[in-house]
């Protein structure tokens, strides 16, 4: 299950909760809050895993990327052995050997940069997704504990949604 589909169980819990008479504070089912934790915590791991194996794919990736540059370098090397007889043909086996080297040097680096800056692009998402639910469970802890005061809305939102979770308006 997706963290952030738990966290908005999480936040409709507490939203839907019932108040206690006379104080701002609610009663929310201890054993609810429990199992979506518990839920939390056994999908926050996968979210980790799929994170690693993006690092590994980038890896490999790399991986393959030399793998192709060494093999384009032996074909270019194996070229310029075989037509080393003439003096020309030699030296533009060497021209031709220098820019596929050079052309693949290039398609490695971009490979590389593409990977390095995907697999940024993933875990900063990540990171961002980790921050808004830890900030949602602290929200929600400081509720249970009824140190909760009103701040105002930020631009900070998951699916639209404030991340904050108010009190309802008939009980203020």
């Amino acid at each position: 299950m997706d963290v952030l589909v738990l966290i908005d169980k999480l936040d409709d819990l507490i939203h839907n909760a019932r108040a206690v008479p006379l104080t701002d504070q609610v009663r929310i089912d201890r054993e609810e809050i429990y199992e979506i934790l518990d839920q939390m915590r056994s999908t926050i791991p996968e979210e980790v895993k799929q994170a690693r194996w993006i690092v590994k794919e980038r890896q490999e990736m790399l991986a393959e990327a030399k793998r192709e540059a060494d093999r384009i370098v032996g074909e270019s090397q194996e070229r310029a052995a075989l037509e080393a007889s003439e003096q020309e043909v030699v030296k533009r086996a060497e021209r031709e050997a220098a820019q596929i080297l050079e052309d693949a040097r290039i398609r490695e680096r971009e490979v590389r940069l593409g990977a390095e800056d995907y697999a940024d692009e993933v875990l900063g998402t990540l990171e961002d997704n980790l921050g808004k639910f830890l900030a949602a469970v602290q929200r929600g802890r400081e509720r249970l504990q009824g140190k909760e005061e009103i701040i105002p809305a930020t631009d900070d939102t998951l699916d639209g949604r404030p991340l904050d979770v108010e009190a309802d308006e008939d009980f203020e």
